[in-house]
């Protein structure tokens, strides 16, 4: 029987996905809800490097566009113009031979698109890839997960999950964010569109990217790269803030755990359990490197790297059975009393 529900579940979560991708084809707007992602526009850039790919975009479909419309203009010329007529014969029309003119040209112009496309493309390329920080740069090393992803911010001393925060960059001083990108285990891609290109997250080697956001707000992006069953649900929240509430986040995120002496018990139960091994609380014995740190967990918005808001319901839910929400994830279900869990719970709502 439990096998039996757990494949009807896989059967309804496919089914969901079939209902979002429906929508998304036909410009249907995906609900505000949790598992429902919404979808980033790569044409309204609000970042230096995403302006600069997405000019180069619009070029290339402007000139593709241009190239459609003349050839397939004089297709639907020629189809109607020499199309059969009654009372034709079946003689050949005139042929047309050697031709320099038509040769030359058929030879030259694709020759100088293809150049100006492979130049407009190199002087972008150098221009976002060579690009060096300056002094006040906020520089971050994000690591990816099967399936979420960590963010480390060595200068700050600070280490988190799920959401990049970062600092809006404008004005006279601009403050960009560079960030090295590394995997713990297989190849992903972090690909935030409104904010840059995408780049591959390789095992044993070090890609790099930066990002300088012009407006804040809450930037969603994905692992653009297959990186096992729950690949899709990998989703990047990249927070920007102004730099009074970014340093007011980094200073509250510097902080060790709450220690709420009326949950002394919770927090013992918590640190009773396996949790422990795989899950960092700074302040306490939990000192596990495989799983998110859960120091500032209840600051966060989503779980799961955005499957479920974070709310006590869907912790809780989350923390019963993982893989009835996210079938394949490498946390597995712990298998709590109702006790027990209502204590680890109780205790990870207090840590702010």
């Amino acid at each position: 029987m439990r096998g039996i529900r757990r494949e009807a579940k896989r059967q309804e979560q496919m089914i969901r996905r079939l209902t979002v991708l429906t929508m998304v084809c036909a410009g249907v707007a995906l609900p505000d809800a949790p598992g429902a992602h919404r979808i980033e526009n790569i044409f309204r850039p609000l970042s230096t490097p995403a302006r600069e790919i997405s000019d180069v975009s619009i070029l290339a479909v402007i000139i593709c566009a241009v190239i459609f419309t003349v050839v397939a203009g004089l297709l639907t010329y020629a189809i109607i113009r020499y199309r059969r007529r009654p009372g034709d014969n079946d003689a050949e029309p005139p042929q047309v031979y050697g031709s320099n003119q038509i040769e030359a040209a058929w030879t030259v112009i694709p020759l100088l698109i293809v150049f100006v496309l492979i130049m407009v493309s190199a002087r972008v390329i150098a221009s976002v890839q060579n690009a060096k920080p300056p002094a006040n740069a906020l520089h971050a090393t994000v690591i990816g997960h099967q399936w979420w992803w960590e963010f480390r911010y060595p200068s700050l001393g600070i280490t988190t999950a799920d959401e990049l925060h970062v600092p809006l960059s404008g004005g006279a001083q601009p403050e960009p964010t560079f960030l090295k990108l590394e995997s713990a285990d297989v190849a992903h891609s972090f690909w935030v569109p409104r904010l840059n290109g995408k780049t591959d997250v390789i095992p044993n080697r070090a890609n790099e990217m930066w990002i300088d956001p012009h407006e804040a707000g809450d930037f969603i992006g994905n692992c653009a790269e297959y990186c096992g069953t729950q690949h899709a649900n990998m989703l990047i929240h990249v927070i920007v803030q102004p730099k009074p509430e970014f340093d007011k986040w980094v200073a509250e995120q510097r902080l060790p755990a709450v220690d709420n002496p009326a949950v002394a018990a919770d927090k013992q139960a918590f640190l009773s359990v396996s949790c422990v091994n795989c899950h960092t609380v700074r302040g306490t014995s939990a000192a596990g490197v495989f799983g998110p740190d859960l120091t500032h967990l209840m600051s966060r918005k989503n779980l799961a790297s955005g499957v479920l808001t974070n709310t006590p319901e869907n912790l809780r839910a989350w923390i019963k059975d993982p893989q009835a929400i996210k079938p394949g994830c490498l946390m597995p279900a712990m298998h709590l009393t109702d006790t027990e869990l209502d204590s680890v719970v109780a205790y990870l709502r207090t840590l702010k």
